[in-house]
């Protein structure tokens, strides 16, 4: 990528306070020409928003709006990130590899066993249609307390054991990883979420809090590949200790991580891609400005 050596001598930096300096001294506008030149150089993937305004989970999701959403993305990012194999959302995995999309397909367990058999389900048939590059069983279900460790691991079990050629893993914050090193030990893949912006962060360290939990996930990972399965700035609503939204900051959060994944090949999904208005109910009015494009699919910058 031609303006790589360019740009990462001045926003890579262990020490991001140094680093957010930096950006303080470009203007906007050049920061603006730099989110530009990484999305149209490419990124690695994208948690895929499917939701338009006034739906929720569980309404109906057409193939129009798939298909439309999709092809936003394409120039732009070679992976997707899926979150459920129910309620439609089966039909994104299928859709996207026709694009030519790579996938990451999760089933969405929680405390309901009918509804996982369901997502289990749905997770290994897709994957026997070759349409899962890499398949997450769960998305947070120790940090939100639906499942015991126990129950989660058999469910990971039973999905390594139907599709033995699709590498398999856990989503979770990565402290869960840390604490649960039986969890290290049956995924194939260890898939973290580092969000400096919940953990009240302030922007002008943020990226030294991602790489300090990176690190803690590399530290117990019996050297298995570790992908981050979500990182991202939300760009208006309330403040989390001093993380504090606003569209500045979103767009430095997203150069730096992007950068430091690009020079050191951590596979990342940004979250998210569009707005979701519907977040607002278990996030607060800053669930629904993670995108970076809004919720009627126009980049932010």
């Amino acid at each position: 990528m031609s303006f790589r050596k360019e740009y990462l001598n001045h926003f890579i930096s262990t020490e991001s306070n140094k680093a957010f300096q930096t950006y303080q001294g470009y203007s906007r506008e050049k920061l603006m020409n730099l989110f530009h030149q990484i999305l149209e150089n490419g990124t690695h993937g994208f948690c895929f928003s499917v939701y338009e305004e006034g739906q929720k989970p569980g309404d109906v999701i057409t193939e129009d709006q798939i298909i439309r959403r999709l092809n936003i993305l394409k120039p732009h990012t070679q992976w997707i990130r899926t979150f459920s194999c129910t309620e439609d959302n089966d039909k994104i995995a299928r859709i996207a590899k026709n694009l030519g999309f790579k996938t990451l397909v999760g089933a969405w367990l929680g405390s309901d066993k009918e509804k996982n058999e369901e997502e289990i389900s749905g997770l290994i048939g897709l994957a026997k249609e070759g349409c899962v590059d890499v398949a997450a069983v769960g998305n947070e279900v120790l940090y939100r307390k639906d499942l015991t460790l126990e129950e989660l691991i058999k469910y990971i079990k039973e999905v390594k054991s139907q599709i033995p050629h699709v590498p398999v893993g856990y989503v979770d914050a990565y402290y869960e990883f840390t604490l649960h090193p039986e969890l290290v030990e049956v995924s194939d893949v260890l898939l973290c979420n580092l969000y400096p912006y919940w953990e009240g962060t302030p922007i002008e360290h943020a990226m030294n809090h991602v790489q300090h939990m990176h690190q803690q996930v590399k530290n117990v990972s019996q050297n298995k590949p570790i992908i981050i399965t979500e990182t991202g700035w939300p760009s208006q609503g309330e403040a989390t200790g001093n993380a504090v939204p606003s569209e500045l900051s979103m767009l430095i959060y997203f150069i730096q991580v992007q950068l430091w994944c690009l020079e050191n090949n951590h596979p990342l999904f940004y979250f998210s891609s569009f707005d979701e208005s519907w977040k607002v109910g278990s996030e607060g009015t800053v669930g629904a400005y993670w995108g970076v494009w809004d919720k009627h699919e126009t980049l932010k910058f």
